[in-house]
């Protein structure tokens, strides 16, 4: 059965101009590319690895369904 599943990447800009992905949702599932459509490419490609691999093992699939998220901005004495 094919699903459709949507999750959210934190992308890190490195001092090298590459970036650095991380999926949240999924623990241990990281990535990187040279530019940020390469990373998010990359980041597609881990997810779906990541994926085939628990189905592999049977294990469930976690979601982030119900999940909200925003950015709040803050003023700090710094």
């Amino acid at each position: 059965m094919m699903r459709t599943l949507r999750y959210r990447i934190q992308l890190i800009k490195e001092d090298d101009g590459s970036y650095s992905v991380v999926v949240p949702a999924l623990p241990g599932c990281y990535s990187a590319g040279d530019t940020l459509e390469g990373a998010i490419e990359m980041a597609k490609e881990s997810i779906e690895a990541y994926i085939e691999s628990l189905v592999a093992r049977g294990l469930e699939i976690p979601v982030e369904e119900g999940r909200i998220e925003t950015t709040v901005t803050v003023e700090a004495n710094a």
